[in-house]
Order: structure tokens, then sequence, then C-alpha cells
């Protein structure tokens, strides 16, 4: 299936030009406390995106019979059921990935960029749009959270996924992992890196 201009904005805008965290700056508090290791920060990345997607939808097949008046309300109930359904399958499925992201799952109930692009797209857009916009900027949000955790777990670990990657020569010979890197004020000095290197490149944002 062709997609059409606008709807190649919809779907690659967020994963560069618009992207939810380095342009609109929205999700910060997840690239904080998630970002220690790879895995729980791609399990995350795609727990949103899997929720933002199917809320988008919901909420756009259901737009023309929601009073406005209660609107957020009915929003929140959506993404409320959605995050509930996640977290019950990371129970059963990856229980340590749970337990290591404890409260944050429960928390995407409140992320901006959930309610941000229900209420900026979901409620006036046609369902398959809305679909994309909620897979672009789940994407979008993903891409972030994995690169800062990628830097921070090998830097502050030597691992990735838990895997060993520094050479055990290398601590013989002295090296010693970043503790700083651990700490969440890193995660945030890293995404401020990443949004100079993404202006720098994209020179129309400035």
């Amino acid at each position: 299936m062709a997609l059409s201009q606008k709807t190649k904005e919809v779907l690659f805008g967020p994963l560069n030009i618009n992207n939810p965290v380095v342009v609109q700056v929205l999700g910060i508090c997840s690239a904080l406390a998630v970002t220690v290791q790879l895995k729980p920060a791609l399990v995350m990345g795609i727990a949103v995106t899997i929720i933002v997607a199917m809320a988008n939808v919901i909420v756009s097949l259901i737009r023309n019979t929601i009073p406005m008046r209660i609107r957020i309300i009915i929003q929140l109930v959506v993404v409320a059921a959605l995050v509930t359904l996640v977290s019950e399958v990371l129970k059963a499925f990856a229980y340590d990935v749970a337990m290591q992201l404890s409260v944050y799952i429960g928390l995407i109930i409140t992320n901006c960029i959930l309610m941000g692009r229900l209420e900026a797209f979901a409620m006036t857009n046609k369902v398959w749009d809305s679909f994309l916009d909620g897979l672009g900027n789940g994407f979008g949000y993903a891409i972030i959270l994995v690169i800062v955790a990628f830097f921070r777990e090998l830097l502050g670990a030597g691992t990735l996924l838990g895997f060993p990657i520094i050479p055990a020569s290398w601590y013989a010979a002295g090296y010693q992992n970043c503790g700083m890197m651990m700490m969440p004020a890193m995660a945030l000095i890293l995404v401020a890196c990443i949004i100079w290197a993404h202006r720098g490149y994209n020179k129309e944002l400035k």
C-alpha cells in the first residue's frame, strides 16, 4: 500500500524533524528513570508505542461520539485500560523487567506524548492516520530511550542487555566503568547532547 506525502509525514516526522522528545520535549521523565539499562528502555519504548498507537485508534473511532466537555476523562480511561493490560502482560511474560520498570509503567497514563497525540491528532483525524501517528511518535520516543540507555549501560556497567562488552583485559589494564552514568543527571545530559546534535543537523529547527 503506497503512502501519500501527508501519511509519510505523519509516520516518519516524529522519527526526526518532529521527534516528541528532542523537538517537542515531551516524555523526558522516562529518559531519566528507565534508561540505566538497555532492556527496560527497550520494553518501555515498545510499551509506549503499542499504547499510543492503540489509544489513537480507539479515540479516533469514537471521536464523533465523545462529548467535548468530558473528552479528557474519556481519553484517560482509554489510556488507563491499555496501560493496565500492558502491565499485566509484562508481569506474566517478563516479570523481572516489569519489576525494574516498577511504577513507571503505570505512569505512562500521564505521559505527555500520549495525551498530546490523543488531543492534537486522534480527536480530529481518521483511524488509519491516527494509528500511523501513534506508531511514529512511539518509535520516535523509543529511539531516544534506546540511545540514552545504550551509552549509560555501556559506559556505566560495561554491558549491553546484561552481556559483558568491555573486555576483561581492559579492566586488568586499569579501565574503570563511569559510575556517573548510573546517575539520573547523566540521562538528562545525554538527552541534552542528543538535542544539540539534532539541532545541529536539522538547522531549520533553529
